[in-house]
């Protein structure tokens, strides 16, 4: 049986849904008008006053001469004005492509130069790396303007908008469609290459208001977001769902588990999702310097595993009168199935929830028929959450989805007779390093690059506080010699922290099956 919930996010009763991001904040401005929608930095923009830096900066994109489906790339952590940026080049049909902030150059000129960005918005420094210096020596042909969004560039941006009249303004944003792309996340994968993978804002704006409705986000709602804008689940859990429920955004640029503490008890947080290493490294400076938390109301988080006594302690520990699990990926717009709240810590632990509304799910053997109820097989998916494909890709947009809509999650999972979903294995390789996704092959890709490796096998490994992180395993090539160290040092330099291993292992030689295929299995258990 495949299970499909009824949509319940819209009822008869209720308006309809905005077509897009930009019309969620101006129905947001309408409703909730003098009400808080940005707090950062002691200032607090209400909604009407961010739908108005949301329109400075549409007229900048336009008199930058930004086209109906050009690409506007932001480099940036969680701030304000990354939000007002996005929002300015959606609204008039520019497509956002997110970068991590933790990609170093070759990785950012990479996607930049995949998704064809024209423009580039970026922070000018964050904890000590300059962007532009990263950027420097790379051959960026497509690129033809850089903004600091932290800079006086920003503001010089923002006054040539001026020359932009308020009707000619009106006309280009009349001309966003539900359909139209709204972003393109790049995610990694079994090639070694990262792919663009394609959301319209009708996708982001049913998904996440389903997601809002299940999870219980609020009008009112002071959601502290740590996870970072460039991923889903700060962008579109974040401060898009914020948007769409009247909550209040409070980005936090760097995870300080003190300092997000002491944000608890000054801001009144009372939303704050994350990864499940973040809620263990709250508990350890709550158990060093216990403070008010009382305020806090809703978490979400979500691993192949969390431990009960975690979802126990969350409750307990940290006063989250909800805590809920959920599962998706980049490919769903971010979101599959979700728990539902008074669900049981067991359950929360053991289980990535159900389906939420409108969505199919159904677990498959590798003829693509499903299996039964507690049986294994992959996870594949079918509905409005389904992306567009990747960019420019057609061949691998066919492999992920197949002729009957169903994406091909690469998930292994089982489903209970109640439809609730658990991840039993990845299909893929990957592994989960703090919340972050990890390809094998990207980051072997990677490391090939170096002039001393011959070959190179990378592999998830248990650890007791980052979930899992990277092994490497290196045989080198004749006459080379390359240390541990040496190695690490060079990744840092080449490729984002969260993807460098964090052991290496060289040997003479990769263990293979008879086609010459490496055995992972056989590196996991070394």
């Amino acid at each position: 049986m495949i299970l499909k919930l009824i949509d319940t996010s819209v009822t008869p009763m209720q308006a309809p849904l905005p077509a897009t991001g930009p019309d969620a904040l101006v129905r947001a401005a309408r409703q909730y008008g003098n009400d808080i929608a940005l707090e950062e930095g002691g200032r607090r923009w209400t909604y009407r006053e961010l739908e108005a830096e949301v329109r400075r900066a549409a007229a900048g994109f336009m008199a930058a001469g930004l086209g109906h489906g050009d690409r506007v790339a932001i480099w940036a952590p969680n701030i304000g004005r990354w939000i007002v940026a996005a929002l300015g080049a959606q609204a008039v049909g520019g497509i956002v492509v997110p970068l991590n902030t933790r990609l170093r150059g070759r990785e950012a000129a990479y996607i930049l130069n995949r998704s064809g960005t024209r423009v580039l918005v970026h922070v000018g420094e964050l904890l000590g790396t300059r962007y532009a210096d990263l950027l420097a020596g790379e051959s960026l042909p497509r690129l033809e303007r850089r903004i600091v969004i932290d800079g006086p560039e920003w503001d010089e941006f923002l006054a040539a908008g001026a020359a932009i009249s308020g009707p000619e303004l009106d006309a280009r944003l009349a001309r966003l469609r539900a359909e139209d792309v709204a972003d393109i996340l790049f995610t990694s994968g079994t090639t070694g290459q990262p792919k663009g993978v394609m959301s319209s804002h009708t996708q982001n704006i049913r998904v996440f208001d389903a997601w809002s409705t299940v999870v219980g986000l609020r009008h009112g709602d002071r959601y502290l977001i740590v996870n970072p804008f460039f991923h889903a689940f700060g962008y579109k859990s974040g401060w898009l769902a914020c948007l769409l429920r009247g909550a209040t955004i409070l980005p936090q640029a760097v995870f300080d588990a003190d300092v997000v503490l002491r944000r608890i008890v000054d801001d009144h947080i009372s939303v704050l999702p994350g990864p499940p290493t973040l809620f263990q490294s709250l508990l350890t400076s709550q158990e060093r310097a216990p403070v008010d938390v009382s305020s806090l109301r809703l978490a979400v988080t979500g691993a192949a595993s969390v431990p009960v006594r975690l979802i126990e302690r969350m409750s307990a520990d940290l006063g989250f009168r909800t805590v809920v699990t959920g599962y998706g990926l980049t490919e769903s717009t971010g979101c599959v199935s979700i728990c539902r709240p008074g669900d049981t810590p067991e359950r929360i632990a053991h289980t990535c929830g159900a389906p939420i509304p409108g969505v199919e799910v159904r677990v498959a053997d590798e003829a693509g028929r499903e299996v039964p109820r507690g049986a294994e097989g992959e996870l594949l998916v079918r509905g409005y959450n389904v992306m567009l494909g990747y960019f420019e890709d057609e061949a691998a947009t066919r492999a992920a989805i197949d002729a009957d809509g169903w994406l091909h999650t690469g998930d292994i999972g089982v489903m209970d007779e109640e439809g609730y979903l658990r991840i039993t294995d990845r299909k893929k390789d990957m592994f989960i390093v703090g919340g972050f996704n990890c390809y094998p092959a990207e980051i072997e890709n990677l490391l090939a690059a170096h002039p001393a490796i011959a070959q190179v096998a990378v592999v998830g490994a248990p650890d007791e506080r980052m979930g899992e992180v990277g092994h490497a395993y290196v045989v080198l090539r004749p006459g080379a010699t390359l240390d541990e160290p040496a190695l690490i040092a060079w990744s840092r330099a080449n490729m984002a922290n969260y993807k460098v291993p964090r052991r290496v292992h060289f040997v003479a030689e990769l263990p293979t099956t008879a086609s010459g295929k490496v055995q992972r299995f056989a590196l996991r258990g070394g």
